[in-house]
């Protein structure tokens, strides 16, 4: 039986998005059919339509912050049911039967698939692993929630990685569409929250997200005193930085971990790493199970990002207010097919 799904496509690398209509044919047994509510834009669905990772396949549909509604189940689907609301993020298959798998950490799954390979959320509709499709609490803001499934969970695992606790004092950099979730969980998470920006238009802004405090990241004498006073940093940014200066902030044993998908190689003298058996650490998103913490955690603690909405057929408009920078902090598009 055909089933036409409608979409906004990448037909080559860095080209506005068209209509584009595909035949989705047969539901997989282990699939599910989503009707796309709403779905945010995010820097990765640009370098994807950019083929930026030399792994983009064209026609290439993305959107991987997907809200909607459950329309169809494979034959081999469990646990959820017609009419529910769901949410779907970066991966959207893996194999279930490899040994990360097995040990719950089907992200790092080698034969993992991001969901915009499989054809995204830029789209009336979508299929997804069921695995992968989390169930969504119904007092969650689902014109908001979209970009939790992506952005919120990036910068939830690095708390479940290091094992954070409300006894950790924790820096965030980049206070945008990444950072001004981690400023929320952290703060519900029970952390003394530290946020490096040199914008103080920004700072009244960034203490109601949850900052403790802001350090001037341009201000070097500041950073001076503050040298050994976190145990983490978790880095938004996609951009090189001074790494050294912000090694020095750490504790003995502190982690600075990246989450932004900085190009180039990090500069880094061996000491700041050997001085205090300091760490580098990064994270991609989350299993299926971490997910599902991070959207009961955001539920019951109202974490919500900020976002602005566009509908669907202005998506080339919505990404081009990414691309300048303008977004405050999030972009949702609205199914308007």
């Amino acid at each position: 039986m055909l089933n036409t799904i409608h979409t906004y496509a990448a037909m080559n690398a860095g080209e506005s998005l068209v209509r584009y209509d595909y035949q989705a044919g047969e539901l997989c047994a282990d699939d599910v059919e989503i009707k796309v509510h709403y779905c945010g834009i995010c820097h990765s669905d640009l370098s994807m339509i950019n083929n930026d990772w030399g792994i983009s396949q064209y026609p290439l549909v993305a959107g991987h912050e997907i809200v909607g509604e459950i329309i169809a189940l494979g034959t081999a689907v469990k646990g959820l049911q017609i009419g529910q609301m769901v949410g779907v993020g970066w991966t959207g298959q893996s194999c279930q039967s490899c040994d990360h798998c097995i040990d719950g950490k089907s992200q790092l799954c080698k034969e993992a698939l991001p969901t915009v390979l499989k054809m995204g959320g830029f789209a009336d509709k979508v299929r997804t692993q069921w695995q992968w499709v989390i169930p969504l609490p119904s007092h969650l803001d689902f014109a908001k929630a979209g970009p939790l499934l992506c952005g919120g969970i990036t910068v939830f695992q690095p708390l479940l990685q290091h094992n954070i606790n409300a006894m950790h004092k924790v820096g965030v950099i980049g206070i945008g569409g990444l950072g001004h979730l981690a400023l929320q969980f952290l703060k519900q998470w029970g952390c003394e929250v530290v946020a490096f920006s040199s914008n103080p238009a920004k700072y009244d802004e960034i203490y109601a997200l949850g900052a403790d405090r802001i350090l001037d990241s341009t201000n070097e004498q500041a950073l001076k005193v503050e040298r050994q006073s976190l145990d983490l940093i978790i880095s938004t940014v996609n951009v090189s930085l001074n790494w050294n200066a912000y090694m020095s902030l750490l504790k003995p044993e502190g982690k600075l971990h990246l989450v932004g998908a900085v190009l180039d190689p990090l500069n880094m003298h061996s000491f700041s790493l050997i001085d205090g058996n300091k760490t580098v650490a990064g994270s991609t998103t989350g299993s299926p199970a971490q997910l599902r913490k991070m959207i009961d955690f955001s539920a019951r603690k109202q974490i919500l990002p900020r976002v602005e909405m566009f509908p669907m057929s202005q998506i080339n408009q919505a990404i081009q207010h990414l691309k300048e920078g303008k977004a405050r902090y999030r972009i949702v598009l609205k199914n308007d097919f």
